[in-house]
This record gives structure tokens, C-alpha cells and sequence, in this order.
């Protein structure tokens, strides 16, 4: 053999070499997402630590799960398999639905269209009066899916004439990866996005999301870590955090509390989460007092007496917040958008429906003082 024919065989050899080992992890991969628990189309996590071979921590919110192979996250969506975690969620719409923007709540935020909502099976809390437990405390392949990818989420929403995507119903933050593909795909077809979320996200995540965002609706279930550890197994501390950061952003930003008899109901705590709001986040954020309703784990207690939650109306106004609502009560005024200078109704609503809107050019047409929001 020649020097030349030793050498030409043995660069093939490594080649061949090469190729071979890339095959085998290409293989490999493929094995891993077509095993029982990884699900074929599933997606690598973006917010992860690899900690050995077959151990990972999730870092996506503060629950910081420790996962090793065959193990699920808090939330039902994570999986690591050979020291990669996967979202088992993505693109897998088990909730498709186009509602009204008032449900979300939004009342400053594009008033009377319709918004494309979507969610996966999943959450990260475990809310005792969970209204759809159905699809938030199970696993993705406990619940029926649709394959829905992000270009077709957007295209579903663009041929239904919706201006705004919302990720919802269950909690986004589950989904994210999901979502941010989304919402990256929306934002370049001129459609908005919208966040509803318990706001239980880690700030790095927060950080990134914000890009793509237009608007959010937090629920800021109570103003105690004893209430979120007993009701939702959640964190204060990280909901507040989330608050900052969207408002930092220039989120739109609207809060719902949802008052809760004996729980979270005492008017002194209402008093301090409304002065934190005032002075974190300014007077004009929106908040949305909402009525409860016995369901899930929590059917023992009454629903929310309509006085306790026009105290707490008051309590907020005394507070220095302009834009304070009651919800789940059709009919009340409360539900109506007061112009906070000459107090007149701007914007008359009756549950989802607008009877009125007196918004022009974002300005009240009675004193033309403005109105903050998202009007056009």
C-alpha cells in the first residue's frame, strides 16, 4: 500500500467514524421521544440545568424541579430523558376557543373584539377552586389535544379576524416554550398577544416573554405567602416580582383578585395589597375584583357576598387606584369604566357586551382627559 492509498483510507475510515457516531445520536434522540413517556414532537425545555446524565433541574418557575429519567414536573409537562428535558406540551391545544376580550378580563385593552384563546393541560399551582381543573390538573395525554403549531395558531387567528392571541385558561407559563414560538410568529403577522397567568415565572423568563407581549391579565390571588401556600401551593414573592417586570416592560397590565369568603376576604390585607399595587405599579393599573363560586376542592364555602366585594371596590378607590372593577356580578356598575377626572362613565358594559363607549382617541369625549389603555 502506498503512503497516499494509507492516508486516503484512513481520513474515509474517520470520516466514516464520524458519521457513524452522529447517527448513533441522531438514533438515539429519536429513541428518547419515541419512548412511552416522551411523546413523538415533543420539544427540548429552554430553561434548564443538566446535573448529570440522567438528572436535570427545571428553572423555568421557582418550583425548581429536580427530574431524573421517568420523572414528571409539579406542573405534569416536564420529562428529562438521558439528561434532556422535554415539554410534553408543546404545540398540543387541548383548550381552542375565540371569546370576548372582556372575558379575559381586559376592559383597557382593545374594547368589544374577539381574541383567539389557546391553552395546553398543565399548571403549576394547585388551586383548591380551580374553574377548569378539568384540563389544568392533568397530563397532556390524560386530556383530548389538537395539533395546533404556532403558524397555525396565527393563522387561525388572523382568518377569524382576531387582533390578539391569548394564552389562557390553564397556565401559559406551562406551555411557554409554546407560547413564546407563538407569539414570536403573531408578532411578526401584526397580531398581539396576551398573557393570563398566575405569574408564577421565574424573571429571566419573565424578561423574554415581555418582548413579545402586549398585554397581560395577573391573578394576584391573595397578599399573604400562608394564603398562597394553603390554596394554590404558589409563591407571593414571585407573582409580585412578575408584576414589576411586565410593568417595567410596558406590558399592558391589568390584576385580578379573585375574593375568596374567609380566605383572603379580610379588608386590612386588601388594604396593603392595594397600597402595593399603588405604589409599585402605579394608580392606573386596572383591577378586577372577582366574585367566587363554589367548585373543585372548595365547595364548602359560599359565594362572595356582592357588599364584601363593593367594600373591597372602595377600599382599592381609597387606596389611590382609578380603574377598580367587580366581576362575576352581570349588572353591577362596577362593571362600567368611570373617567377618573370627571367620573362620568366612558365605557358602559353589561357581562361581556359594551353598551357604550364614549373613548375617543383614547381620551374621555366629556373632558378629554385620558384614559390609559390599548384603544385602537
Amino acid at each position: 500500500m502506498t503512503r497516499r492509498d494509507f492516508f486516503k483510507k484512513t481520513l474515509l475510515f474517520l470520516a466514516g467514524a464520524a458519521l457513524s457516531q452522529s447517527a448513533i445520536e441522531a438514533f438515539s434522540r429519536r429513541k428518547a421521544l419515541a419512548s412511552p413517556s416522551i411523546p413523538e414532537g415533543s420539544r427540548e425545555a429552554s430553561y434548564y440545568t443538566k446535573l448529570d446524565d440522567t438528572t436535570v433541574q427545571c428553572t423555568l418557575c421557582p418550583r425548581g424541579c429536580t427530574l431524573s429519567d421517568g420523572q414528571r414536573s409539579f406542573c405534569r409537562v416536564r420529562e428529562p430523558k438521558d439528561g434532556v428535558l422535554y415539554t410534553l406540551a408543546y404545540g398540543k391545544s387541548c383548550a381552542t376557543h375565540i371569546d370576548p376580550i372582556e372575558k379575559k378580563p381586559l376592559f383597557h385593552f382593545l374594547p368589544s373584539t374577539s381574541i383567539f384563546s389557546i391553552a395546553t393541560a398543565g399548571c403549576n399551582f394547585r388551586c383548591k377552586y380551580c374553574q377548569n381543573w378539568q384540563i389544568s390538573q392533568y397530563k397532556p395525554e390524560d386530556v383530548e389535544n389538537v395539533d395546533l403549531p404556532p403558524s397555525e395558531v396565527v393563522s387561525q387567528a388572523a382568518r377569524n379576524k382576531c387582533p390578539t392571541i391569548a394564552y389562557t385558561y390553564t397556565e401559559p407559563s406551562i406551555f411557554y416554550e409554546y407560547m413564546l414560538d407563538t407569539a414570536k410568529v403573531a408578532k411578526s403577522r401584526g397580531i398581539r398577544n396576551m398573557y393570563h397567568s398566575n405569574g408564577s415565572l421565574n424573571p429571566r423568563a419573565v424578561e423574554e416573554l415581555s418582548l413579545y407581549l402586549d398585554a397581560a391579565d395577573i391573578d394576584l390571588k391573595g397578599f399573604t405567602q400562608e394564603f398562597y401556600a394553603d390554596m394554590s401551593a404558589g409563591y407571593l414573592s414571585t407573582v409580585l416580582e412578575t408584576l414589576k417586570i411586565l410593568k417595567k416592560n410596558k406590558v399592558w397590565l391589568e390584576i385580578t383578585n379573585l375574593v375568596v369568603p374567609t380566605m383572603n376576604d379580610d379588608m386590612a390585607k386588601i388594604k396593603e395589597m392595594c397600597l402595593w399595587i399603588y405604589d409599585n405599579l402605579g394608580p392606573d393599573v386596572p383591577v378586577h375584583f372577582a366574585r367566587f363560586r363554589p367548585q373543585y376542592k372548595l365547595t364548602n364555602l359560599y359565594p362572595t357576598p356582592v357588599d364584601t366585594l363593593e367594600k373591597a371596590r372602595e377600599t382599592a378607590m381609597s387606596s389611590g387606584l382609578r380603574y377598580v372593577y367587580i366581576g362575576n356580578v352581570p349588572g353591577n356598575i362596577a362593571e362600567n369604566t368611570f373617567c377618573h377626572n370627571c367620573k362620568k362613565p366612558v365605557i358602559k358594559r353589561s357581562g361581556y357586551f359594551i353598551l357604550l363607549n364614549d373613548i375617543k382617541d383614547g381620551k374621555c369625549s366629556h373632558c378629554n382627559t385620558d384614559i390609559p389603555g390599548v384603544w385602537s
